[in-house]
């Protein structure tokens, strides 16, 4: 995100435009598999909400509109900027995956950032513990618990938790299943 800074400051709703068609074309080849998109925010010091709507967001939902395979995960975002993601996700009721990233590009400590129905969050978190889930294995270990056995409850649950670019989709063959976007 530091090609797109003023010397470490990201604000602007045009620079925001800007930068989301940036990306958007630096990504147009889509990988063969899901994957995340890292947007690495180490030595920005500042972001606006404007910034982060147009081009975080805007990114985000472009993506997840498309079925794209890159899921945006933002890497390396100071406590301020997580401050302004806060307003933006709180607002929308929406969500987003924040990491660590070394200069290998290697991800540590992901963990979902921002404001999910209960259900939803805790749907996440069931498939977070497990790795990986399908709407069957998730009615299966937690049917009776959550008091959900419908596979088509889960269903929805889990495509709300992928529109929103917090659960990776993969297919195999006509099954569906999910990953934290990590």
């Amino acid at each position: 995100m530091w090609e797109f800074s003023n010397q470490g400051v990201l604000s602007g709703a045009i620079e925001g435009r800007n930068a989301f068609l940036s990306i958007l074309g630096e990504c147009s080849t889509p990988p063969n598999s899901p994957r995340p998109l890292v947007l690495n925010f180490g030595r920005i010091e500042l972001a606006t909400a404007s910034f982060l709507r147009e081009c975080v967001f805007g990114l985000k939902d472009h993506m997840r509109a498309r079925r794209s395979t890159w899921y945006p995960v933002l890497a390396n975002v100071p406590s301020v900027v997580e401050d302004e993601l806060a307003i933006l996700t709180q607002a929308g009721k929406d969500a987003l995956i924040l990491c660590t990233c070394d200069p290998a590009g290697v991800i540590s400590n992901p963990r979902l950032f921002g404001d999910l129905d209960p259900k939803h969050q805790r749907t996440f978190e069931m498939v977070a513990e497990r790795g990986e889930a399908d709407a069957g294995s998730l009615a299966d270990a937690y049917g009776r618990t959550e008091q959900l056995q419908n596979t088509t409850a889960w269903n929805n649950r889990l495509r709300t938790l992928a529109d929103r670019g917090v659960l990776m989709e993969l297919t195999k063959g006509r099954a569906k299943i999910y990953r934290p976007a990590w």
